[in-house]
């Protein structure tokens, strides 16, 4: 044979001998072979992170490479890396698709949170959430800022999912509750109030998977943060923070990356289960008592949750995206009839 890998083979032994070395293959050709091989490699608590389509994440060494395909998402992350300094790592080289920076020492909050952790975690959050005074042309454009971000951005996600999923919106019932179709409850939301959110300094992605936390310095350091908000990088809704932490705490990213959970989405019906840990719930307890002993409007968090949900259900593996989708459609059903 002229051509081919005997060939080449035949080449090389003619120069000197070849020794065998045994080792084991792992096929990535199918998704389910890529899953099986990441199984393999997987190191013993290692974070748990849900595919996201044009982002990736490795770990290489002392070091954490993010990368992206929009190379304006890596510029405003590097960027925000600098406001959040002394909360979140330091980046150490940046490229037009990645950055990174040194592994942090510690542990995932999730897999280590219990009731007087999470009190001590929103004493550090109260450091960390400055709020700024804005003068009336910039609260005027804070609000334009949160209304698109909040009521545009939901409605252009919502068709999204049922683009991506083939689905419409209906008045299926969700666990046996009566449901409307879920443009009319989007009508229903007093837009105007949810605008008015709290300027400050922000995290944007905050739940338990991107907080770390070490005991042995007793510190916590905040991961992942979001590249901007509605386009500032400097002020945010604080009450996004406080929404995207409740968000985790309902929905536990360790389980659902176990499929602990259930969605039957029928002609009629939608139902839907998900396995909750009870620290959890004591959690989220105790953080709506927290909201209101803070002056926090626990409504307005409660109703920016089941936004959140909504929003995230068009950019998830299915059927996880039918779960966030029912769960955020009667969530805000729920807070509405409140």
């Amino acid at each position: 044979m002229s051509q081919g890998e005997a060939y080449g083979l035949r080449a090389l032994l003619e120069d000197k001998p070849l020794d065998a070395y045994p080792f084991s293959w792992y096929d990535t050709g199918t998704p389910s072979a890529l899953e099986q091989t990441r199984a393999e490699y997987r190191e013993p608590n290692e974070p748990n992170i849900l595919e996201k389509e044009n982002e990736a994440i490795w770990f290489i060494g002392d070091r954490v490479v993010k990368f992206s395909d929009d190379t304006k998402f890596i510029e405003n992350r590097v960027s925000r890396a600098e406001i959040l300094k002394g909360f979140a790592p330091e980046v150490m080289a940046s490229r037009p698709h990645m950055y990174c920076y040194q592994k942090v020492t510690g542990e995932v909050l999730s897999g280590v949170v219990s009731l007087p952790l999470f009190q001590k975690f929103l004493e550090h959050c109260q450091r960390f959430w400055l709020k700024v005074d804005l003068t009336n042309d910039q609260a005027t454009k804070f609000a334009d800022t949160c209304r698109t971000f909040y009521r545009d951005k939901t409605r252009g996600r919502v068709e999204l999912f049922y683009r991506n999923f083939d689905k419409q919106d209906g008045t299926e019932l969700i666990n046996d509750e009566a449901m409307p179709l879920l443009s009319s409850l989007l009508d229903r939301v007093d837009w105007e109030d949810i605008a008015s959110g709290l300027p400050g300094r922000f995290h944007g992605d905050f739940h338990f998977e991107n907080i770390l936390w070490n005991p042995k310095s007793k510190t916590f350091t905040f991961l992942d943060w979001r590249q901007d908000f509605g386009g500032d990088l400097e002020v945010g809704d604080i009450y996004y923070d406080l929404a995207k932490l409740l968000h985790g705490l309902i929905v536990s990213h360790e389980l659902i990356a176990e499929d602990a959970f259930l969605v039957d989405w029928g002609k009629d019906s939608i139902r839907f289960d998900l396995h909750r840990m009870q620290v959890l719930v004591e959690c989220e307890h105790y953080f709506m008592m927290w909201c209101d002993e803070n002056g926090f409007d626990r409504t307005k968090v409660r109703l920016l949750t089941a936004l959140i949900y909504l929003n995230i259900a068009a950019l998830h593996h299915h059927p996880y995206s039918l779960l966030l989708y029912a769960l955020g459609k009667r969530m805000l059903c729920q807070e509405l009839k409140k």
